[in-house]
């Protein structure tokens, strides 16, 4: 039997190197778009000769036909987007274009290329906004977002659930909460704080500079995250899952076991820059129940908080040691 083929948008991404990871995994081949040339996609370096990258552009529909019919994937994940949401205030419209223009060519490219393609939509909690109605979230709770990274998911979200309605794709969407590994960019705050810990553990620095340690989150471990994905679209019916872990976490609990992690007191390290706090509109304690996931899918998650967090540390100071090596 032909293996199943897979095509990845945001392939070189953080969720996207770990699906096609965990594609691969699966017996899978895996196909990536890319806008630029493929050298330079430092996540997919363990497996770049077991995929194939194809350039093509979000906001171009004819690229991604070509893409659709190049590589005829039965599964295609959407997970090209800016994801770095106070960004998305700097480039609104860049946000909204790929975020929300580029996931309606996707779906429109699929529905001429061949309906029977299985379709996963990465939506985010930032679609329920500042005030959720109901706390924690489910599938049900009403959309309130409110930053343009927000606003243009939820777009997205809507989209694909009209296009599973009118045309009937098996079109899935994943309200996927903050999920974190040590291929995030530094800009995260846990990636920041690992790190931070990290270097000060070895010397390498004197002291991190933080804003909100009261902010709220629900964190998870990216590689579970990705698993739930892939387990949605071997759904028989498509339908929209909250994946979270169901817990919020604060930003000092965050920096006090990474720096438990390491031996250290952070409060000797870590400091407080008014000027790092985030805007009103980016204030909130979003937490997700994903019961539907546990009852449906089967999907748990495998990796708690404190662990996630010795994880990004451990990564981090391997990461360091490398670099001496190599030096």
């Amino acid at each position: 039997m032909a293996a199943r083929r897979v095509l990845i948008t945001g392939i070189g991404g953080q969720d996207g190197s770990l699906l096609a990871e965990l594609l691969l995994g699966e017996g899978y081949e895996v196909f990536g778009v890319v806008r630029r040339a493929p050298s330079s996609y430092e996540n997919l370096a363990a497996i770049r000769e077991r995929i194939e990258l194809i350039q093509a552009d979000l906001l171009d529909q004819l690229s991604l036909v070509k893409a659709l019919e190049e590589c005829r994937p039965h599964e295609v994940y959407n997970l090209a987007s800016v994801s770095f949401v106070p960004a998305s205030w700097e480039q609104p419209v860049l946000t909204a274009e790929f975020a929300a223009v580029g996931a309606t060519a996707l779906l429109e490219s699929i529905r001429h290329v061949d309906e029977s393609i299985r379709f996963y939509q990465a939506s985010s909690s930032e679609i329920f906004g500042r005030e959720p109605l109901e706390s924690p979230q489910t599938e049900k709770t009403p959309l309130s977002p409110l930053t343009p990274y927000g606003v243009a998911k939820a777009y997205a979200h809507f989209i694909t659930r009209s296009y599973r309605t009118r045309y009937g794709l098996h079109a899935s969407c994943g309200i996927l909460y903050n999920h974190e590994s040590s291929r995030r960019p530094l800009d995260f705050v846990p990636r920041k704080v690992a790190a931070a810990a990290a270097e000060i553990s070895l010397g390498k620095r004197a002291e991190v500079w933080l804003g909100d340690l009261d902010a709220r989150r629900d964190w998870g471990y990216a590689r579970d995250y990705v698993r739930a994905m892939w387990l949605m679209l071997g759904q028989d019916e498509p339908d929209d899952y909250v994946i979270a872990s169901g817990e919020s976490h604060t930003v000092e609990e965050l920096v006090t076991h990474a720096f438990e992690r390491v031996g250290l007191d952070w409060r000797e390290y870590v400091h407080i820059d008014e000027s790092l706090r985030r805007g009103k509109a980016e204030l909130h304690d979003l937490v997700g129940n994903p019961a539907k996931a546990r009852e449906r899918l089967g999907w748990r998650p495998t990796v708690g908080f404190k662990e996630l967090v010795e994880l990004l540390v451990d990564a981090e100071l391997a990461r360091l040691e490398k670099r001496s090596a190599v030096r």
